[in-house]
């Protein structure tokens, strides 16, 4: 099965993961569209997609309720929805920012709640919704309590769309490691050593790059058999 004249839609698409993703299903043969929220990034990501007669952008804010709505009237019916985007937020507990913390979960649980709500009567038959949560979920660190929260949010959030909406189908990857423009914040500026030593205790000895999650997303939009299921790749991460 290849996703030839089906519409893809990406959420995040203009970097890192969501870009990896929205690559793969255009060369898969998919009509994408990818959104995010600055168009200069959303240009940038088409550019280096490629033809841009399969690609389309779109301005919007996912945790945005009006903009959601006004981006699946805009599209009409699709087929897949997956989405990436995040607004991580690490601190430590004692003086988390609040409004911080809303964000984070605002991006991970309100966003894709949107999504579904807005998209669910305009997907087609046999089509899917694919979240990201991430390995913090199962391996939280200091600094992390609210985004292993909204990660582990997320599976039960996936699992029960699934009952609710079936038979569409609707499910989550979990990255580990993967080298995206996040990280250059979240390292502070210690990205390469960091990396190289994480390379060094995972089973798979290197860190995760976006087309190994867009190879699961693929995965995920191509099964039919597979809906409510975490899909993890993170290296074996979980292991160690």
């Amino acid at each position: 099965m290849t996703l030839a004249n089906q519409t893809v839609i990406v959420v995040g698409g203009g970097s890192g993961i969501g870009l990896g993703i929205a690559r793969a299903a255009w060369k898969d043969g998919a009509k994408v569209v990818i959104v995010g929220r600055s168009q200069e990034k959303l240009d940038q990501a088409a550019v280096a997609i490629g033809d841009r007669e399969r690609i389309q952008t779109s301005v919007a804010d996912a945790t945005d309720e009006s903009q959601v709505k006004t981006l699946l009237e805009s599209v009409g019916s699709f087929d897949h929805l997956l989405c990436t985007a995040v607004s991580a937020a690490y601190q430590p507990v004692r003086e988390f920012e609040i409004d911080d913390a809303r964000r984070t979960l605002d991006s991970k649980l309100i966003g894709p709640l949107l999504l579904v709500k807005h998209g669910v009567d305009r997907i087609r038959p046999g089509g899917s919704f694919t979240f990201t949560g991430g390995i913090a979920a199962d391996r939280p660190g200091p600094r992390g309590s609210i985004v292993a929260a909204a990660n582990a949010g997320l599976v039960g959030f996936v699992r029960a769309l699934a009952l609710e909406i079936a038979p569409i189908r609707v499910n989550l990857i979990s990255p580990g490691w993967v080298d995206t423009p996040v990280w250059d914040t979240i390292s502070g500026g210690n990205k390469a050593a960091l990396f190289e030593q994480m390379a060094g205790r995972l089973p798979v000895g290197r860190i995760g790059a976006p087309e190994d999650i867009a190879q699961a997303a693929l995965y995920l939009m191509g099964n039919t058999f597979t809906t409510g299921e975490t899909l993890h790749v993170d290296g074996g991460q979980r292991l160690i």
